[in-house]
């Protein structure tokens, strides 16, 4: 079962075509890596199909539900919610604070939740290493994409983007990461990662969608798509 699927998908900047016609889907359970070089359409992709900026033509289905067009809030109250490449908590809040907001915004359950509690739970998952009441501006570039983890989850989403998650990580920041990413999945969560770390791909994703140039020119099985010539030439730099 698929929990989002896209058909011909289209995103038209004036004149510039970044995402053309891309079909994808993503099954229940699974971690779908997007994956291609600088300028892509990674990120345009991710921010049509969960609503912060929609597309100019195709359609987007989430759990079999036309979403094409809703507006993020509407998106995360269906479950959808992610995190981004550059985090943005709210600099003057703590990090408790910034996981409450999406626990009561942005979680469909949030009558049913002690939103406190809730936030606790969710920064203790991701191992969060310092003081829940740390002011957020203070909080250096693991810190903010845990936090930024924290509060997607506090949403408690059934599809999670996750946005070069892993990006300025040092070796042992990045196997501790890989280890939350796979709690995530046991959790039931599906993800769809962008991601330029060939080792965190191939270690964490069960298939592949690779991008160029707003096209998507490969899909499938992540050894299958690792090894596509094309997918070499254009992201590897290399066809050999």
């Amino acid at each position: 079962m698929n929990v989002l699927e896209t058909e011909h998908l289209t995103k038209r900047f004036g004149g510039l075509v970044a995402v053309n016609n891309v079909s994808l889907h993503v099954e229940v359970g699974e971690i779908l890596g997007l994956i291609g070089p600088n300028g892509a359409g990674k990120t345009t992709l991710l921010n049509a199909m969960a609503g912060l900026d929609p597309p100019t033509s195709g359609s987007v289905f989430f759990q079999g539900k036309g979403t094409t067009g809703l507006a993020p809030e509407e998106m995360c109250h269906l479950g959808l919610a992610r995190t981004f490449q550059i985090p943005r908590p709210f600099p003057k809040m703590t990090v408790l604070e910034n996981v409450m907001v999406a626990a009561v915004f942005g979680n469909r359950r949030h009558r049913e939740i002690d939103p406190g509690r809730h936030s606790r739970e969710m920064l203790e998952f991701v191992e969060f290493p310092i003081a829940e009441d740390t002011i957020s501006e203070t909080l250096n570039t693991v810190q903010l994409k845990r936090l930024d983890l924290a509060r997607a989850l506090a949403s408690e989403p059934k599809l999670l983007f996750l946005d070069e998650l892993a990006s300025g990580l040092t070796e042992s920041e990045l196997t501790e990461l890989m280890a939350i990413i796979r709690k995530i999945r046991d959790k039931g969560i599906t993800i769809i990662m962008v991601e330029h770390i060939m080792q965190v791909i191939m270690k964490l994703c069960d298939r592949l969608a690779v991008l160029q140039f707003g096209n998507k020119i490969a899909e499938g099985p992540t050894e299958e798509v690792a090894q596509n010539p094309a997918v070499r030439e254009a992201y590897l730099g290399t066809e050999d």
